[in-house]
């Protein structure tokens, strides 16, 4: 394990959205929210060949990293992107991206 002082809460942050992003299905759930507003749970269940139960266990884990947020209009959930998370998850892989691995001849 790592001394604390290494990692920072961009890191931790990071890896929270990275792992939240690890499946295709929540990767293709964020580009379906990414082009609207808003959309229901059911809509995306209509869209998605997947059973309710697994499409809410991809919502829970964009939730929980803070990614998506729902708000319940009942009997539906309405889940929207986290506008705040989505452009800082967008800085934090932009920064991992852009940076510039060092290569040695030992690595190629």
């Amino acid at each position: 394990m790592l001394p604390e002082e290494i990692l920072t809460n961009d890191h931790e942050q990071l890896a929270r959205f990275a792992k939240a992003l690890g499946h295709p299905v929540r990767v293709y759930i964020m580009e379906l929210l990414s082009n609207q507003t808003c959309c229901f749970s059911g809509d995306l269940a209509e869209d998605l060949p997947i059973a309710r139960s697994t499409l809410s266990q991809h919502l829970k884990e964009l939730k929980a990293a803070g990614l998506i947020q729902g708000t319940i209009e009942a009997p539906k959930i309405r889940y929207c992107i986290n506008r705040e998370n989505w452009e800082k998850a967008t800085r934090l892989f932009g920064q991992l991206f852009q940076s510039t691995p060092k290569i040695n001849d030992e690595c190629k």
